[in-house]
């Protein structure tokens, strides 16, 4: 893979679903000035995007973050990064299947009239019963994984190509109200504000990691993987920054975050016609069911991993006629059509973010403790140490200091849950752990 082929990859995976469904719950927080919380998240991501990639060149495995802390931190470090990533990639899927349900509703709407009702299409706790759209797309996602499919690269660019055309199109109409004011007070809420805000849209850049983890194909990985990062990066913060001002110059924070399809109703508003949220709508519907897709398909194979060390059963990494996993598909397609059912968006971008910015910070830490003990081992790419990974520590710290407290608590009793699995099977039965007693009954 060249240049172009690595900046591809990173946007295509990284743009669209967080602009779409996130920028909503985020503006209140920090107010006009959720443009710079999207450039504070940007930067924390670049960081540690940078130790991803040193990684992912010396150690080049499947199972992302959850191998490279297994290889550098041992194994309890390791699960407790794998079970952050079981959180971040499950709930993010279903954070991106409930912003799917609010574009298809508003989708239906500008065409035939009819809209799912709320009560069939809102968590309970947001006065509904069940969200329903959510969980189908969930179930069709698991159900095509079940069958062998996998996105081809020709879908996958068709899609990125509709994600930057839609976005394209919501700034060019939306500059036409641009009105400055607003924009004021930019930032009512001060600092505490944009941190909160920077916390929360931090979901917007997950997969940026996606370019990082292509080491062992890249043409020549020492050059263009931190040159593909850094514009592609680039790029997606270019685009977010633009959309989050233009819609909030158009029509103002409080009608931005009175939907969850927001860019779209941003558009019906400045237009006032129908059609320009329509081809919106529709462009969010075919993409984000595509991240469906693809994270699904990702927690899968984090699993995957796990079960072969021997830290999750080893039936779900167990696979099929078709190489699939699975009975470890039915399970995660299962919990996160649960979770995308009955849980409102806030809530799980929230869980998401945490999930992931601790498993982050470990890859961080990852870099600085595999240079430190490991300091001749062939590195495809190397980051400003101990620079960066510091700062990507730093900036991941920071960030989820600003996330609520029912977030904390939540991803407390989760981890609490995690070691308690890890104590009472995992370590038992790990890879790591049958070898040890092999060598001793040798001795």
């Amino acid at each position: 893979m060249g240049l172009v082929s690595l900046i591809a990859l990173s946007v295509g995976a990284t743009l669209g679903t967080g602009i779409f469904v996130v920028l909503g719950e985020a503006a209140p927080l920090a107010g006009p000035a959720v443009v710079i919380s999207f450039a504070v998240a940007a930067l924390a991501a670049l960081f540690s995007a940078l130790s991803y990639a040193e990684l992912a060149g010396a150690v080049p495995v499947s199972g992302s973050a959850y191998s490279y802390t297994y290889a550098t931190l041992g194994e309890i470090v390791a699960w407790v990064c794998g079970w952050c990533l079981l959180l971040e990639y499950g709930v993010s899927v279903a954070a991106v299947a409930v912003g799917w349900g609010s574009y298809l509703n508003e989708f239906l709407d500008s065409t035939i009239g009819w809209r799912i009702p709320d009560a069939l299409a809102s968590a309970p706790s947001e006065g509904g019963i069940i969200n329903i759209p959510a969980a189908v797309v969930v179930l069709i996602a698991t159900a095509v994984l079940l069958d062998g499919i996998r996105e081809s690269a020709r879908v996958t660019t068709i899609t990125t190509m509709i994600k930057i055309a839609v976005l394209i199109f919501f700034v060019v109409v939306a500059v036409t109200a641009f009105n400055s004011d607003n924009l004021q007070p930019f930032a009512p809420m001060g600092v505490a504000g944009i941190s909160a805000a920077a916390s929360m849209v931090f979901f917007s850049f997950i997969g940026f990691d996606a370019a990082s983890t292509a080491g062992e194909e890249a043409k020549n990985p020492q050059r263009d993987l931190p040159r593909a990062i850094i514009i592609s990066l680039g790029i997606v913060t270019l685009v977010y920054v633009l959309v989050a001002l233009t819609a909030v110059a158009a029509v103002g924070v409080d009608d931005v975050s009175s939907s969850g399809a927001s860019l779209a109703t941003v558009l019906e508003q400045v237009t006032g016609k129908g059609w320009p949220a329509t081809i919106l709508a529709a462009g969010a519907v075919v993409a984000i069911a595509s991240v469906v897709l693809t994270v699904l398909y990702g927690q899968t194979r984090i699993l995957v991993a796990m079960s072969r060390d021997g830290l999750m059963p080893q039936v779900l990494s167990r696979v099929g006629r078709k190489r699939v996993p699975t009975i470890n598909t039915l399970v995660v397609g299962g919990v996160v059509a649960v979770l995308s059912a009955l849980i409102p968006l806030g809530e799980l971008v929230n869980a998401t973010n945490i999930g992931t910015l601790v498993s982050f910070a470990l890859v961080n830490i990852g870099v600085l403790v595999l240079r430190r003990t490991k300091p001749d081992l062939p590195r495809t790419f190397r980051t400003l140490v101990p620079l960066v990974p510091i700062l990507g520590v730093g900036l991941c710290v920071w960030l989820l200091g600003h996330l609520p407290a029912v977030t904390w608590m939540a991803f407390l009793l989760w981890s609490a849950v995690g070691l308690v699995v890890y104590f009472g099977y995992g370590r038992r039965r790990s890879a790591l752990n049958r070898a040890a007693v092999q060598e001793t009954e040798t001795v």
